[in-house]
């Protein structure tokens, strides 16, 4: 059996059971498993299926971003390792976009005590997070309230985000793939990630290891716009690689 139709067949299999270990599969396919843990990492590039210790499941894809409440806590040491990196990379006098998000607030929170930087940001956490900041200019876009997250958005924001030129964008997201770029499932909330990112001549992604791979309905942003992304040391060299070779510069904490 060809690789290719191996790996078509190993999908077909996965998605009839919803998961499966390497064992099973090697079985199943009469091959060793050290080709089935290749096979395993050429899908999951492809946004297909998701490995997990031992085996796969079946990739849900990011089609309903978690509630507010449930994002903060989730991933929160391998968050806070990212915002403190991030705001390592801001420099004095810079002026930079912080969008909302439970990962840039801890980009904010790792720039109390800083001066002569000015921040944007569509999220009132974040903002109330540099209240006592007094050398850090705060500016908050406005906009319509969510209030389970309190961020800002719709046409205000977009409108005060076109009149803005910043050095650094900071960028949330909760699907980032090395083909498909970054990916939201929310249609309402794409337009001012994108305004955000014309804004910025740099633009730098956070996410944790779990948005890695994923892709849902919409599109903010080719991974081509992307210059930097940091996320997690739990990533996968494979994974890694996979954004260094489409030309993203990757940084691990």
């Amino acid at each position: 059996m060809l690789a290719a139709e191996r790996k078509q067949r190993i999908v077909e299999y996965v998605k009839q059971k919803n998961v499966a270990t390497v064992s099973a599969l090697a079985k199943e396919f009469q091959v060793h498993e050290a080709t089935i843990r290749r096979d395993l990492a050429e899908i999951e590039q492809e946004g297909l299926l998701r490995r997990t210790h031992g085996g796969v499941i079946v990739d849900k894809g990011a089609n309903i971003e978690p509630a507010f409440k449930d994002r903060v806590s989730d991933q929160l040491d391998q968050k806070i390792r990212i915002g403190k990196y991030a705001a390592s990379l801001i420099e004095d006098g810079d002026h930079v976009i912080l969008d909302s998000g439970t990962t840039t607030m801890h980009i904010a929170q790792h720039l109390i005590g800083r001066s002569n930087i000015t921040v944007v940001t569509n999220d009132i956490n974040i903002a109330a997070s540099l209240r006592d900041s007094t050398d850090i200019t705060v500016i908050v876009t406005g906009g319509t309230l969510y209030h389970a997250s309190f961020m800002l958005n719709g046409m205000y924001t977009d409108q005060m985000l076109k009149s803005l030129h910043v050095q650094k964008a900071f960028i949330g997201t909760p699907a980032i793939h090395p083909k498909f770029g970054l990916t939201h499932p929310e249609a309402l909330l794409v337009p001012t990630k994108q305004w955000m990112i014309r804004a910025s001549q740099e633009i730098i992604v956070v996410a944790d290891d779990t948005k890695i791979g994923k892709v849902s309905l919409h599109n903010v942003a080719p991974i081509e716009d992307i210059h930097t992304f940091i996320t997690g040391s739990e990533a996968s060299g494979l994974q890694v690689e996979s954004f260094r070779e489409a030309g993203v510069n990757v940084i691990t904490v």
